[in-house]
């Protein structure tokens, strides 16, 4: 009986290591459940979301302040439409922030910074960033890079 009560013991001990990885591996993954009722939805419009994903984080001064939700492209103006969700302790931002797409280190994932403005006027539920700064495109660097220099070594 001794023996029957430590096998169960031990196998109670396995299951709630396993949830723990599970649940720790979901909460690094970005895929655990936010509920939306403390954050609302922002947009903003880019010309180029090379490399930027769903569920992309959003930072403002390095902290994280929300995630990319949805990612689709505006028929209208040709551009990428993407949307925010922030978290509500944010919800006094500037109408003149603006929205950049950056890369963690030289190859890492893309994200978006948010820096703020200066005006009065706060952004709402629903709002639009007009300022917004597309990805940088290591590619198309590096063909700059070379179109320059074969244009100099061409003179």
């Amino acid at each position: 009986m001794q023996n029957r009560t430590l096998e169960i013991g031990v196998g109670l001990f396995l299951l709630a290591g396993i949830l723990a990885l599970v649940l720790l591996a979901l909460r690094v993954s970005g895929l655990s459940p936010v509920s939306s009722t403390d954050s609302y939805k922002l947009y903003a419009y880019f010309d180029n979301i090379a490399g930027l994903t769903v569920r992309s984080k959003v930072t403002m001064a390095g902290v994280t302040i929300g995630k990319v939700t949805a990612i689709d492209l505006d028929r209208d103006s040709f551009t990428g439409r993407v949307t925010l969700q922030l978290e509500k302790r944010v919800d006094n931002l500037p109408t003149d922030s603006t929205a950049s797409i950056l890369t963690a280190g030289l190859l890492g994932e893309k994200y978006i910074g948010i820096s703020v403005g200066g005006e009065q006027a706060l952004l709402k539920d629903g709002g639009t960033i007009h300022d917004t700064q597309s990805s940088l495109v290591l590619e198309d660097l590096i063909g700059k890079f070379l179109l320059n220099t074969v244009s100099k070594d061409a003179k």
